[in-house]
């Protein structure tokens, strides 16, 4: 089975905002090489927005330095979910959207053959934590405290704890902190 992996960028106070800190190229190179390890996205419909058509766009036209351009290459190139009931239709031939039965659709695709399937922002994922079916998570913590804004999962609620194993750590040239669990 594939596994599920999450992503997240985080400030040292748990604020998930991507607007209340920045990322280098070093964030960028980290999150390129873990799209490398997946062949489908998963997202909901706020993050979806922020990600389409801005990365495949920037794909498209080489708009950005190096590091960036290549991370929005990788991006381009992956089949692509949304979850939505808002949204009847995209302009994009890469993406289907699931409507309903979302829990049950999440395992059709993750018995699929294939890579690993990858999600990133706040409302899908914790759904999908407290289904039990997000394998691994990647968090990366940026040295800054920002003392306002969303915090991650602040209303999940869980059936049960999720015990986690740290699989690897990574410090970044920025000094962010890279963080690899797996569900035990």
């Amino acid at each position: 089975m594939r596994k599920l992996i999450y992503g997240i960028n985080l400030s040292l106070d748990g604020c998930c905002d991507h607007t209340k800190f920045g990322g280098g190229n070093d964030i960028h190179d980290y999150f390129r090489e873990l799209l490398e390890s997946a062949d489908l996205l998963i997202y909901g419909r706020k993050t979806y927005e922020l990600m389409v058509p801005f990365w495949p766009e920037v794909a498209q036209a080489q708009s950005m330095d190096e590091t960036v351009n290549a991370f929005a290459q990788t991006f381009a190139k992956l089949r692509r979910v949304l979850v939505s009931r808002t949204i009847g239709s995209v302009n994009d031939e890469q993406t289907t959207i699931i409507r309903d039965n979302l829990k049950e659709e999440i395992i059709k695709l993750k018995q699929q053959p294939g890579k690993a399937i990858s999600t990133g922002g706040v409302e899908l994922p914790a759904q999908l934590i407290a289904w039990g079916l997000v394998d691994e998570f990647h968090i990366v913590v940026h040295p800054v405290l920002v003392g306002q804004g969303r915090r991650l999962f602040a209303e999940m609620q869980l059936p049960e704890n999720v015990d986690l194993k740290l699989t690897a750590s990574q410090t970044l040239p920025s000094g962010c902190v890279a963080l690899r669990y797996e569900k035990v």
